[in-house]
C-alpha cells in the first residue's frame, strides 16, 4: 500500500504542476495583450517609422485613442464653447485638416477653446508615422528627440488650442465609467494618466494612412494616369517644369514631402514677420521665414494653405509658385526659378499641374470607416447616451 500510495502521490504533484503551467497560480490576472497593430503595407513607402519603442502601435491602444481624438472633453472645460476635440479641427472629411467651412476657422486660423486663434494655420494629419524629421510648421518637435507624444502634450495644453491642464483633463476622462476599462485593455492597467492619453491619441494618429489615391493605384499598376495628369507629373518632377518635387518628392519619395523646413519664396515683409517661425525653434537668422514643407497628399481637401492660411484654392498656390516669388538673402537654394519669380508656367501647364495634384486624392481615406467618430459606430455599454462630435 505505501508503495501505491507513493505512486499516486507522485501522479498527483505531476498532474498539479501540469495544471498550474497552464492555468497559472490561483487568482492571477490574464496575460496583457493589446493585440499588434500593423500600419498597411505599400511596397513603395519607407519601412521606418517615427514610432517610440515605448508606445508601440496596438489594437486597443488605436482604438482608445480614436475615442479620445473625437472627445469633446479633451477641451479646457471653461464654458460651453470650450468643449474641444481633436477632431474638431483636424476633420476626417478635409483630410483631416480644418477645410474651409469649419466654424472656428477665422482668417486662415483656428480658434482654440479659450477662444484665442492658433499661431498657424492647421497641418493634415496623414502618414504622420512615416515623418522621421520634423512636427509642427515651424520643427518645433524634430526627431528623434521629441515625438509626436510630445507635440500632442504641448497642444492640449496650449492655451491657443485645447486650453487645458494636466489634472483637469485626468479628471475629466477619469470620471467616464467606461474609460477605464479601454486604458486596462490598451495598458494593462485601467489608471488613467495624462501620459497614457497622449501615447493612446499618438497611435490613433500613427494609424490614419492614405495610400489608395488615383497615384497610388497608378504606383501599383492598377490604373494608368491620364495624358493631362501624366504632364503634370512630368512637369512636377522636372527643374524645367513646376519644379516641385526637390520639396515635396515624387520620385523615390512619394510621402509627397521631405518635411524640411525652408524659406519658400513668400513676400518677406508679410512672412518675416511671425515670431514663430523656424527662427524661434533654431535660433539661427537664416531660419527667419522658413516652414515645414507640408505633404501635397489630399491638397483637394486640405484648404486652407500655406503656414498662415492665406490661399483657399489650388490655383493660387499654383499661381504663387508659377510667378508669385519673392527673393530674400536666406530663400532655399531648391527655389531655383526665384530670379524669374517663379517657373512661368502657362495657363495649360498650370491646368495639367492641378490635375496631377488632384491624383494624391485618396477617397477612401476620408471616409474610412476605422478613422471616423466611434461614439456613432462602436459599442460600449454605459457610453451610448454621450453627445457625438
Amino acid at each position: 500500500m505505501k508503495r501505491y500510495s507513493v505512486i499516486f502521490g507522485f501522479l498527483a504533484s505531476c498532474m498539479t504542476a501540469v495544471w498550474m503551467a497552464a492555468c497559472g497560480p490561483i487568482g492571477a490576472e490574464e496575460p496583457f495583450d493589446p493585440g499588434y497593430f500593423s500600419l498597411p503595407e505599400v511596397a513603395y513607402f519607407p519601412t521606418q517609422t517615427n514610432e517610440p519603442a515605448a508606445n508601440p502601435l496596438s489594437t486597443e491602444g488605436v482604438r482608445l485613442g480614436r475615442f479620445l481624438f473625437y472627445d469633446l472633453r479633451l477641451g479646457g472645460h471653461h464654458d460651453a464653447d470650450s468643449l474641444l476635440s481633436c477632431a474638431s479641427c483636424h476633420v476626417q472629411a478635409h483630410g483631416f485638416e480644418s477645410g474651409l467651412d469649419n466654424d472656428r476657422l477665422e482668417n486662415g486660423k483656428m480658434r482654440g477653446a479659450a477662444g484665442f486663434s492658433t499661431v498657424h494655420a492647421m497641418l493634415p494629419l496623414v502618414n504622420i508615422a512615416y515623418n522621421t524629421r520634423c512636427l509642427g510648421w515651424n520643427g518645433a518637435f524634430d526627431y528623434p528627440s521629441k515625438h509626436l507624444e510630445d507635440l500632442i502634450r504641448a497642444t492640449l495644453l496650449d492655451t491657443a488650442e485645447f486650453a487645458g491642464t494636466v489634472s483637469g483633463i485626468e479628471e475629466r476622462i477619469r470620471g467616464i465609467d467606461w474609460y477605464p476599462p479601454l486604458f486596462a485593455a490598451a495598458f494593462g492597467t485601467s489608471q488613467v494618466t495624462f501620459d497614457r492619453i497622449c501615447q493612446a491619441l499618438a497611435q490613433f494618429v500613427r494609424s490614419l494612412v492614405s495610400h489608395d489615391s488615383k497615384f497610388d493605384r497608378f504606383m501599383r499598376g492598377e490604373t494608368i494616369l491620364s495624358d493631362e495628369e501624366m504632364k503634370g507629373y512630368v512637369l512636377f518632377v522636372t527643374e524645367e517644369g513646376a519644379d516641385c518635387f526637390h520639396c515635396h518628392g515624387g520620385i523615390g519619395n512619394v510621402l509627397f514631402s521631405t518635411y524640411e523646413p525652408l524659406v519658400n519664396g513668400l513676400d518677406p515683409q508679410e512672412a518675416f514677420t511671425d515670431p514663430y517661425d523656424r527662427a524661434f525653434v533654431s535660433g539661427q537668422a537664416s531660419d527667419k521665414g522658413a516652414y515645414r514643407v507640408p505633404t501635397l497628399r489630399n491638397i483637394e481637401y486640405t484648404a486652407p494653405y500655406m503656414h498662415d492660411g492665406r490661399f483657399t484654392t489650388l490655383e493660387e498656390v499654383i499661381d504663387q509658385y508659377s510667378e508669385g516669388l519673392h527673393y530674400s538673402p536666406h530663400i532655399s537654394p531648391l527655389m531655383h526659378h526665384v530670379g524669374d519669380k517663379g517657373v512661368q508656367l502657362t495657363p495649360v501647364e498650370k491646368q495639367c499641374l492641378k490635375a496631377f495634384l488632384l491624383t494624391l486624392s485618396d477617397e477612401n481615406f476620408i471616409r474610412n470607416p476605422l478613422y471616423s467618430n466611434p461614439f456613432r459606430h462602436d459599442t460600449i455599454p454605459g457610453f451610448e447616451e454621450e453627445s457625438a462630435q
